[in-house]
């Protein structure tokens, strides 16, 4: 396993470890390095040819800080960071062909976008009409990016799906709605998305991909 992925691991676990604990301490060392290892390792495998995605991640990484500051306001920045990172990310997948891997997938979209409908239908009243129309337009935006993941494969799809339900759980906590364990779950989930998306990517066979010039074939390079 490559050193950064295990790092990832490591400060994964002691973010975990910190949310468990109720240690905040522990959690301001590793999440904000969390999201910056993986573009690290994304950068020394394919360089700035996923330029989009690595956009994503240091905004994720933005997000992340902002997150762990108190109050409302906080909370909105760091739906705004995020924002950015889901629409860094998807621009990446349709450059990559995702519109056309969804054409015909109609009910995959269809099914997505009542599970969006019904999210928001239970969290927004309870979150007040400014914060309710953020996180609506904020949870859009993250419904598009998991369907537009598949097209990087099942690691990604499922990094989409996983990454729904983290921000499921972030959401029903910032409308009042808690169970036990519900932060470490949040972590869980919100570390293995990331990871799985970004591995994802790091992967992806060479081509018109995030930033990268559509590499000629031979039959171009003779004509």
């Amino acid at each position: 396993m490559p050193r950064l992925i295990l790092a990832f691991a490591a400060l994964a676990a002691l973010d975990i470890a910190g949310v468990a604990a109720g240690l905040p301490a522990l959690e301001w060392v590793a999440k904000p390095l969390l999201a910056p290892v993986l573009a690290v390792h994304l950068w020394r495998l394919t360089g700035t040819r996923h330029a989009r995605v690595l956009a994503g991640l240091g905004l994720a990484a933005a997000g992340d800080v902002a997150l762990m500051l108190p109050g409302r306001a906080a909370f909105a920045v760091g739906l705004g960071f995020f924002l950015g990172a889901q629409l860094c990310w998807t621009a990446a997948f349709v450059r990559a062909g995702a519109l056309r891997h969804l054409r015909s997938r109609r009910l995959l979209c269809a099914v997505h976008g009542v599970g969006w409908a019904a999210a928001v239908a239970v969290l927004a009243p309870a979150l007040g009409l400014f914060l309710g129309v953020a996180v609506a337009g904020y949870a859009l935006a993250l419904v598009i990016m998991a369907l537009t993941a598949r097209v990087r494969g099942p690691r990604a799809a499922w990094g989409g799906l996983v990454f729904l339900g983290s921000d499921l759980l972030v959401g029903l906590g910032a409308a009042g709605i808690d169970f036990p364990g519900q932060g470490v779950l949040v972590m869980v989930t919100y570390t293995l998305a990331l990871a799985l998306i970004t591995t994802a990517v790091a992967a992806a066979e060479p081509g018109p991909a995030d930033g990268a010039a559509p590499v000629p074939s031979a039959l171009e390079l003779r004509t």
